[in-house]
């Protein structure tokens, strides 16, 4: 007799666990951190308090989960770009970080974070060391590898990374936070990609 679950019981366990993590955000957003149990967001998601806790005995395991959903990228099972062509590298990473900083989880974990902030600066900490450090990181190393493959000149990728993605977020997501209508379309999304692409290989790409 196997013990594995089966592949319906393992949905059924992703299902709970994606409603536990949508109800989460959704309280933490609307009532914040503090003023919200495990046993509500439990009755929010339609599940058990034994379900929830057996998931997340608490909410600082729960944010965690959150802020890993949220910087999961759509392509996270596929390779970073190969270094050779930096143009081609660099629009793959800057469209796949527009994805990911227009979902909507996106927008609320960051007003969450900042809305708690003075209260609990923890959950701005496991922000940024479980969510935005490990995706800066990633383009960090992508842009070492074309610097090791000659296709690029630069000193400082950590900067050269920065800029990068910099360029993208402040038209794509921040003006999110304070314009709630801020919606580009997708033309003018790409545009912002491919213009941030032509500034780092004006600046870095090998002559």
């Amino acid at each position: 007799m196997t013990t594995e679950p089966s592949a319906y019981h393992q949905r059924v366990a992703e299902e709970k666990r994606a409603a536990i993590l949508q109800a989460a955000s959704r309280l933490f957003l609307d009532s914040g951190y503090d003023r919200t149990s495990l046993a509500k967001i439990a009755d929010e998601a339609g599940v058990s308090k034994a379900t929830l806790f057996k998931q997340f005995p608490t909410k600082a395991a729960l944010f965690d989960a959150i802020v890993t959903a949220s910087w999961r990228s759509s392509n996270e099972d596929e390779d970073a770009p190969a270094p050779g062509d930096p143009r081609a590298g660099l629009t793959s990473i800057g469209q796949n970080y527009v994805a990911l900083l227009t979902r909507p989880d996106m927008t609320d974990l960051f007003r969450i974070v900042i809305a708690e902030l003075p209260r609990f600066p923890e959950l701005a900490e496991l922000q940024f060391n479980r969510g935005k450090m490990p995706y800066f990181d990633s383009v960090r190393r992508y842009l070492e590898a074309e610097r090791d493959a000659g296709t690029v000149v630069l000193d400082d990728p950590e900067l050269a990374a920065t800029q990068f993605l910099g360029m993208i977020s402040n038209y794509a997501f921040w003006p999110r936070m304070l314009l709630p209508h801020w919606a580009p379309d997708d033309a003018a999304l790409r545009h912002v990609v491919d213009e941030a692409v032509e500034m780092m290989t004006a600046r870095y790409a090998k002559p």
